[in-house]
C-alpha cells in the first residue's frame, strides 16, 4: 500500500472550497459569472454539474429559489434562477435519477448506475409494485409509447394527501423510472414528464456499459473530484452506496494502484488524524492554495443542501461549523430557522440566515441572522454577510428586507 500523505486542516479546507467552485478569486476551474445568452449559461451550469456529477433536487422554495437553483446561483453570478428550473429538457446532456438523492446527473455517468437500476427493479419503498400490477404496468408503458410523454399530474387515479399515499399509477410510473424503463424528459413548475428511456437518452449513452467494478471506480473518482479530499465514508455517502464496504475498499485500492488516487491523512487540531483520499492533481492545487489570499469581503449564501454542506460531520471537521437542518422541527424547537442558509466568506463559514420570499410583495425578508463567533475582522465579516444577502436578493429578483 502506498504511504499516506499528510495534509493540514487549512489546506484541506481550502481545497474543498476550490473544488466546490467557491474559492474567490480563482482557481476553481469554473466560471465565476454566467455568460450572456441561454445556451452559454446552460453550458456554464453544466460545467458545475459535471464537476460534482450531480445536482441534488429539492422542492422547498421558501427562500425564493429551490436548492438546485441556489447551488448554481452561488457559483455563477448573473445566472437565472428560472433557467435553473429548466435545465432538464429534451436534448440536454442530463438525466434525472437517484444519485446523491434525486438529482440531475451528466450523461457520462448513466452507465455507472446500471447496478442501481437492476436493484430498483424492486422499488426500495414500495417493494415489487411492478410485479404485483403487471397489467397496469403494461398499460402505462403502452400509453406513453402511443401518446407520447406523460406528465405526472396527468396520471389517472385518486390519491389521498401524503407521499406514502401516492395513487397507484404514479407509484408504478415512478417505479418504472427507478428501474430504468422510463426516464424524466423534462420538468415544468417542478412537475415531471415521463417518457420511454429510449426516447429520452441517446442510444450511445444507453448502450455504453460498465461492469460493477468499473462503475464503482467511476463514481468514487467523480465524488473525489468534487470534494478535493474525502474519507471513504464521504465518498460512499455521495452516491448513497450502502452495504458495499468490501467492493469500495477494493475499488479504492485499484484507483491507488492506477495512480488516480493517493491516500492522504488529514492532520487536524491537536494532532488528530483522519484517513482519506485525494487525486494527485489536487495535491498540486492544494500547494498553490496555501499561498493564495482569498477575498474575505465577498460572502456568498449557500443552500443547506449544497455539495459542500450535506456531510455535516465533514463540515464540523473542516470548518468547526455545526450545520443544522431544521425544516422538519416544530417552529418552537428551531434554533436558527426553517430554511437556514450558511454564509461562506473566504475559507470560513461566518454566519447563517433564515430567509422567506414573498413573490406578491416582491420581497425577501431576513427572518433571522446568526453570526458565528468571529475569528477575524468583524467589520469585514459584516461586509461579507451584507454582500451575500444583496447578491442573493438580486439573483432571485426580490427586494431585501432586514435584518
Amino acid at each position: 500500500m502506498v504511504a499516506a500523505i499528510g495534509l493540514d486542516l487549512p489546506t484541506v479546507r481550502r481545497l474543498a472550497i476550490a473544488r466546490a467552485g467557491l474559492w474567490r478569486p480563482e482557481p476553481t476551474g469554473l466560471r465565476e459569472r454566467a455568460r450572456r445568452g441561454e445556451e452559454a449559461a446552460r453550458s456554464d451550469a453544466q460545467a458545475i454539474i459535471d464537476r460534482f456529477g450531480y445536482l441534488q433536487l429539492d422542492t422547498v422554495a421558501v427562500a425564493g429559489a429551490r436548492s438546485h437553483a441556489i447551488v448554481l446561483l452561488s457559483r455563477l453570478e448573473g445566472f437565472s434562477a428560472e433557467l435553473a428550473e429548466a435545465l432538464l429538457r429534451p436534448g440536454a446532456p442530463l438525466f434525472e435519477y437517484w444519485g446523491h438523492e434525486v438529482s440531475w446527473i451528466p450523461h457520462d455517468l448513466y452507465p455507472a448506475f446500471a447496478f442501481r437500476r437492476r436493484a430498483f427493479k424492486t422499488h426500495p419503498w414500495w417493494g415489487d409494485v411492478l410485479g404485483q400490477h403487471p397489467k397496469l404496468t403494461r398499460q402505462i408503458l403502452r400509453r406513453i409509447e402511443v401518446e407520447g410523454p406523460l406528465r405526472s399530474a396527468d396520471l389517472e387515479g385518486s390519491s389521498s394527501a401524503g407521499w406514502w399515499n401516492l395513487k397507484l399509477t404514479k407509484k408504478i410510473a415512478t417505479a418504472l423510472w427507478s428501474a430504468g424503463e422510463l426516464a424524466i424528459a423534462s420538468r415544468s413548475s417542478f412537475l415531471r414528464t415521463f417518457d420511454l428511456t429510449s426516447r429520452v437518452l441517446p442510444s450511445a449513452v444507453r448502450r455504453r456499459s460498465l461492469d460493477d467494478g468499473a462503475a464503482l471506480r467511476t463514481l468514487l473518482l467523480r465524488a473525489l473530484a468534487g470534494h478535493g479530499w474525502a474519507t471513504t465514508g464521504t465518498l460512499a455517502s455521495t452516491w448513497r452506496l450502502r452495504n458495499l464496504r468490501p467492493a469500495i475498499k477494493a475499488a479504492l485500492a485499484e484507483l491507488v494502484e492506477a495512480g488516480e488516487v493517493v491516500p492522504a491523512t488529514l492532520v487536524g487540531d491537536e494532532g488528530r488524524e483522519k484517513q482519506g483520499w485525494v487525486r494527485p492533481e489536487d495535491l498540486e492545487l492544494a500547494a498553490g492554495l496555501r499561498r493564495r489570499r482569498p477575498r474575505r469581503d465577498r460572502g456568498v449564501l449557500l443552500s443547506p443542501f449544497d455539495p459542500l454542506l450535506w456531510d455535516r460531520g465533514r463540515v464540523l471537521e473542516l470548518f468547526g461549523f455545526e450545520q443544522v437542518l431544521e425544516i422538519f422541527k416544530p417552529a418552537a424547537q428551531r434554533v436558527y430557522g426553517y430554511y437556514c442558509m450558511p454564509v461562506l466568506a473566504a475559507d470560513r463559514l461566518i454566519a447563517r440566515v433564515d430567509l422567506k420570499a414573498d413573490r406578491r410583495e416582491g420581497t425577501l425578508r431576513v427572518l433571522a441572522l446568526h453570526r458565528e463567533r468571529s475569528q477575524g475582522d468583524r467589520k469585514v465579516d459584516r461586509v461579507a454577510v451584507d454582500h451575500a444577502l444583496k447578491r442573493y436578493a438580486a439573483a432571485v429578483g426580490l427586494r431585501l428586507v432586514g435584518p
